[in-house]
């Protein structure tokens, strides 16, 4: 019943409701528009923030891979002498032996620290995790910008439709309003189907 009174003004009340029921659907429309754009906007921060803080992550991967490789050299030129000084004095092998187990230990915290979340291992995985989080926010964007733009063509054609009581241009927001309120779904879920669906008319824009 309502589709026939947005589709034929001169149906029961004629313009006045037909109006009414319009603008309470652009009502709506601006509702779904408004959430969109705060999607958007707010996939844009997520993935703004999880890039800034993965490359955080990996700066500090980096200078600490890079102390651990100091350390590491320095062992492995402690245990050079060693093997190749067999001769040497038993204090020096003691004073040696005692640098190579400090050594040993700063190589191990570096690689994993489990109490501080901070070793190298550790880090690793916390950078992956940002970048898997930049990664969605990356893909949802696109959803909203389509969804946005399907949803003020949406309006504007409702409005046509009030001004000229055509029905064709109010058929035409409905479907067009739909597809942005897909796009707008999509955006939040990132669902396979809606993907699968969505994916000719992003090809097209």
């Amino acid at each position: 019943m309502v589709m026939d009174e947005l589709t034929d003004p001169n149906k029961d009340d004629g313009e006045r409701r037909r109006a009414k029921w319009i603008g309470i659907y652009i009502a709506i429309l601006a509702v779904l528009l408004a959430m969109c754009n705060m999607g958007g906007n707010n996939a844009t921060k997520d993935a703004a923030k999880a890039n800034l803080d993965a490359t955080n992550l990996w700066a500090f991967f980096q200078a600490k891979n890079l102390r651990r490789t100091h350390y590491i050299l320095w062992r492995d030129d402690l245990e050079r002498e060693l093997a190749g000084k067999p001769e040497m004095a038993a204090e020096f092998r003691q004073v040696i032996a005692k640098h190579l187990t400090e050594y040993k230990g700063r190589i191990a915290k570096f690689t994993s620290d489990k109490e501080r979340n901070e070793g190298l291992d550790e880090l690793f995985v916390r950078a992956k995790e940002l970048e898997k989080v930049r990664d969605v926010a990356l893909a949802r964007d696109p959803y909203f910008d389509y969804g946005m733009a399907f949803l003020q063509i949406a309006i504007v054609m409702a409005s046509v439709a009030i001004v000229t009581g055509g029905g064709l241009a109010i058929v035409l927001s409905i479907g067009l309003g739909a597809v942005g309120g897909l796009f707008m779904i999509n955006g939040f879920y990132l669902n396979t189907l809606l993907t699968t669906v969505l994916a000719p008319l992003m090809a097209i824009g």
